[in-house]
């Protein structure tokens, strides 16, 4: 009988490698940070000034911690290096996410991408509810427990009648509730919001309503959602208008 051969894996072959679900290899932790950094870095000079004052003014502060209580450096070193990291990599984030907006501000569809960057508290509602078939400026909208927050993207006598013209449509349906509908509008003038401010503005409101009062508004807004096909001159989808989501990342 002829003898079967098996082959065995070498001992220098490489480990099966993570890939992403479009194929490609996934980036290690630390090889994210570094770009996120270099991104970041690029966009806000200010970046590695902030990471580095926080690393040392907190091995300082341990220090000086250490030598008081213990008489001793060597703890509040290890202690302040740790806490100095972490602080390091919190202004990293802050300033890689406004690093982010930055990037895609102006684009059709930022202040979703804003807006879908909260965490809790609101309900986001994923295509915008309010289209001008002309010029294509949206709204968007969102309910939670501070009532309803409908977001233009700029201050334009267009984006101000989709305003007005959102808010009758969701009082039509609201009746007579006492629920808050807040109207902002993203921008850098007076009384607008800037989009890297829009997520801690909206999170920021006051509740004023409970959670079964607004589990009960957002299935009354349910009515308000119809198809923007309809409106919009053929060849045209509002649902492709966002932002790249890699600008989202520091990519």
């Amino acid at each position: 009988m002829a003898r079967t051969t098996e082959t065995k894996p070498e001992k220098g072959s490489k480990k099966k490698q993570k890939l992403n679900a479009d194929g490609s290899k996934k980036q290690g932790r630390i090889k994210q940070i570094i770009e996120v950094y270099k991104y970041t870095q690029e966009t806000d000079r200010t970046t590695l000034p902030w990471m580095l004052a926080a690393l040392i003014g907190a091995i300082a502060l341990g220090v000086l911690v250490s030598w008081l209580v213990l008489n001793s450096p060597w703890y509040g070193i290890f202690m302040g290096l740790a806490i100095g990291v972490l602080a390091a990599m919190m202004i990293l984030a802050r300033k890689a996410e406004r690093a982010a907006f930055g990037r895609i501000k102006g684009q059709p569809g930022a202040a979703l991408a804003a807006m879908q960057s909260i965490r809790r508290g609101w309900n986001v509602d994923e295509e915008p509810v309010q289209i001008d078939p002309r010029s294509q400026k949206m709204l968007f909208r969102a309910s939670g427990r501070a009532g309803i927050a409908v977001v233009a993207e700029d201050s334009t006598a267009t984006s101000m009648k989709l305003l007005e013209k959102e808010r009758r449509s969701i009082r039509r349906v609201l009746q007579h509730d006492n629920v808050p509908v807040h109207q902002i509008v993203v921008g850098d003038g007076d009384g607008e919001v800037p989009l890297h401010k829009l997520p801690s503005h909206m999170q920021r409101m006051k509740k004023q309503l409970t959670k079964n009062e607004a589990a009960q508004v957002t299935k009354r807004l349910n009515a308000l959602r119809r198809s923007l096909r309809q409106s919009i001159p053929k060849g045209v989808d509002p649902m492709r208008a966002r932002p790249n989501r890699k600008a989202m990342k520091g990519r």
